[in-house]
């Protein structure tokens, strides 16, 4: 006869596990409920390795939450723990009643495994690819320490900072991207349409055009006859810069460089230490070691050097160095950040002093995307204006010549 393994409630609060034997899974689900029992899961040990191929794949379907969704989740979660309510019945809340599919598929697979025995922060592990090594290492923290709450309210805090952050940091650089691609939309229907239908006209003045204007006509000419060249092009140059970037040997080359560009290098900075110390800030608080801190806050930075940097300083606090004398021995950290962080460790507010690097850093990054902004716009109307002034002379240098004869 099978041997069943099932995981049950008593009286809706106690998980109890043991093993039955029974002709089918039906008949196990009765006999569970003769023992006073509600089965939430029920497994046949002779067929284990199906079990665990549908658990398999019910991870695989699951889809990455957004920003947005995970700052939903959260906070829902924390609004949810922080009255009391049990964690089961506020995945139930979000199963049946969130607005977004992905939220509610992933509270019916957290459900699923905290019923079956684990703990949610052991549950989110399972599901790291969606939540990331900052948020579940938080989130056990706050189990740990028994402050689950507080540690999501910082989360969300930290989540809501970072999307932010990354609005402004768009919101930078869209107009530049706009107008570029704007460039581009015009250059190519000037070359492909207006200078090929202005041809007979300059072919029938009997004069040698001039080489800006020959240029553009043949350009446009080839641009007509084979579409598909500069089409293929830019793919293969969209696609060899999407390669670089993601390439280790020559992001390094590329955030290194990026770095010594001056305004740019300052937007660059103080992005990444914005997240690195909003989340420096909520594990230390959430009572996690510094050099563990130190190894979450580094996983939210993209620059390469500067994760290089702040690895080397971990690798120094952990041999018994102060954080901040490890830090600037990195020549990455600003010097604010650093008198605020060492004031700290003297005083014994390192905390209160993350938190006041943190507004900090901030401001200073509000202030570099303002300059940014305004420093780009006239460079990309001086660029703009120049292409508009070199084909609208190539257009009618001719003309003017003919005029002039």
């Amino acid at each position: 006869m099978p041997l069943f393994a099932y995981i049950a409630l008593k009286n809706n609060k106690t998980i109890v596990r043991g093993k039955l034997e029974a002709d089918d899974i039906k008949s196990a689900r009765e006999g569970i409920k003769k023992l006073g029992l509600l089965p939430t899961k029920i497994v046949d040990e002779t067929n284990k390795n199906a079990s665990e191929q549908v658990i398999k794949l019910a991870k695989a379907n699951l889809k990455p939450m957004s920003l947005k969704d995970k700052i939903e989740f959260t906070s829902t979660l924390q609004i949810l723990t922080a009255t009391g309510i049990p964690i089961i019945e506020t995945l139930v809340f979000m199963e049946n009643n969130a607005e977004a599919t992905t939220i509610r598929d992933i509270a019916y697979e957290l459900r699923r495994n905290i019923i079956a025995g684990s703990t949610l922060a052991e549950t989110l592990e399972k599901y790291r690819s969606i939540f990331g090594r900052v948020y579940v290492g938080l989130v056990k923290a706050g189990e740990d320490s028994g402050e689950l709450d507080k540690t999501l309210a910082r989360m969300l805090e930290l989540l809501k900072k970072q999307d932010a952050i990354k609005s402004k940091v768009v919101g930078a650089l869209v107009y530049p991207c706009f107008v570029v691609l704007l460039a581009l939309v015009v250059v190519t229907i000037m070359l492909v349409f207006v200078f090929p239908a202005f041809q007979s006209m300059f072919d029938s003045l009997g004069r040698e055009l001039p080489i800006t204007t020959q240029l553009c006509i043949n350009l446009g000419n080839f641009m007509r006859q084979f579409w598909y060249v500069p089409l293929g092009g830019l793919i293969l140059l969209i696609f060899g810069v999407k390669k670089v970037f993601t390439t280790e040997s020559t992001r390094k080359v590329i955030d290194r460089n990026i770095l010594k560009v001056p305004l740019l290098s300052d937007l660059m900075r103080y992005a990444n230490f914005s997240n690195f110390l909003a989340v420096l800030q909520v594990a230390y608080d959430a009572g996690i070691p510094v050099v563990d801190c130190l190894y979450l806050s580094n996983l939210t930075m993209d620059n390469v050097v500067l994760k290089q940097a702040i690895l080397s300083a971990a690798s120094k606090v952990q041999q018994g160095i102060h954080l901040s004398v490890a830090l600037r021995s990195t020549k990455q950290i600003p010097n604010m950040m650093l008198f605020m962080i060492a004031t700290g460790e003297q005083s014994g507010r390192l905390g209160e002093m993350l938190y006041h690097c943190t507004t900090f850093i901030d401001r200073k990054l509000d202030d570099i995307i303002d300059k940014f902004t305004k420093l780009v716009e006239p460079a990309l109307l001086i660029v703009i204006g120049g292409i508009v002034l070199f084909l609208a002379l190539s257009l009618y240098m001719p003309l003017f010549s003919a005029y002039q004869q």
